[in-house]
């Protein structure tokens, strides 16, 4: 479901009207009715079929949307862009739906159209999005957020922090988990025999030898030391500015970033509209497109569906590989 105030519900119908051979058959959990009255707010061709059990989606999905109730109903209709408290357990319960249908194996994988983290928060969710709340749903496990565009994966080491407090929560520590995780997906999910991963630097120019800062020398070089103690393939500190041309692109598989948008701006700036969320550690397959609510558009019609679409494929190409093993 996600922010029903938001996109998701648009850009799902849109998802359906737009799907190719390779788009995988998908439902979505959410209010079969609210859809429908989308639908014909936006003029978007998409057919909505209520399901009552998961196992009717493949044979619905030709003809129509497969739409299954939550669980958690929304206790009150929302309105486009102006999000409300109110629908913060119907939201949290569907995440929750959606996990515990996929560990019962009657879906292949989730992924979650966005949240907005303020309107859950301010009804008493203690985390700070999809990606630490999946963790804790799979057991408390260790997670880190990749995102991915053909050509660029990165995963930022920091994620939702100021930028203030960037510099205390780097530690080799926690490069090295995020390093550890990312090499192990890299296998499983992608095919990757031997990944490669590119460490890149906090400070401008690497720091310049401790002139412009001693991260790189006190963090992230005993970081990498110890990946590549682990086995490994890690390279290090890059400076950022000149690790996303096309030619440094071409020498990782992926590259640990250290805070948000050192991650984020190279990858929207390549690919803005089709970039996935891919959630990394966990024992069941979740992708996100890489875009919020939107909630300036949300009562437009104009959202685009390419990154929920891409989102799809992502999560169809890991379950299949995951399957083979």
């Amino acid at each position: 479901m996600g922010e029903p105030a938001g996109i998701g519900g648009e850009i799902a119908l849109k998802a359906w009207t737009e799907r190719r051979e390779d788009t995988p058959a998908f439902f979505i959990i959410d209010d079969a009715q609210r859809l429908a009255e989308i639908a014909q707010r936006f003029g978007i061709n998409a057919p909505v079929q209520a399901i009552g059990d998961a196992g009717q989606a493949r044979a619905v999905f030709a003809r129509a949307l497969p739409v299954l109730s939550p669980l958690c109903p929304l206790a009150a209709p929302v309105a486009l862009g102006k999000p409300s408290r109110a629908a913060a357990p119907a939201v949290i319960g569907a995440i929750d739906q959606a996990v515990a249908l996929t560990n019962a194996g009657k879906a292949s994988g989730i992924v979650t159209n966005p949240i907005h983290k303020a309107t859950l928060q301010s009804a008493g969710f203690a985390f700070p999005g999809h990606t630490e709340y999946l963790g804790h749903l799979a057991g408390d496990l260790e997670t880190v957020m990749m995102l991915a565009v053909e050509g660029l994966r990165v995963v930022p080491v920091t994620v939702h922090l100021a930028m203030k407090d960037v510099a205390r929560a780097l530690s080799p520590q926690a490069i090295v988990r995020a390093g550890l995780i990312t090499a192990m997906a890299l296998r499983t999910d992608f095919g990757i025999a031997r990944p490669r991963l590119a460490v890149a630097a906090f400070n401008p120019h690497a720091g310049e030898e401790g002139n412009m800062g001693d991260e790189e020398l006190r963090v992230i070089t005993p970081a990498i030391m110890q990946l590549r103690e682990e086995g490994i393939d890690a390279s290090g500190p890059a400076p950022a500015d000149t690790l996303f041309h096309p030619a440094a692109r071409a020498k990782f598989d992926a590259a640990l970033c250290m805070y948000h948008d050192q991650a984020l701006i190279p990858l929207k700036t390549i690919d803005f509209a089709t970039g996935v969320n891919v959630t990394l550690g966990l024992p069941f397959v979740r992708t996100s497109p890489d875009h919020g609510t939107a909630f300036d558009i949300a009562e437009r019609g104009v959202a685009d569906p390419s990154s929920l679409l891409a989102a799809l494929r992502m999560a169809a190409s890991i379950a299949a590989r995951r399957n083979m093993v």
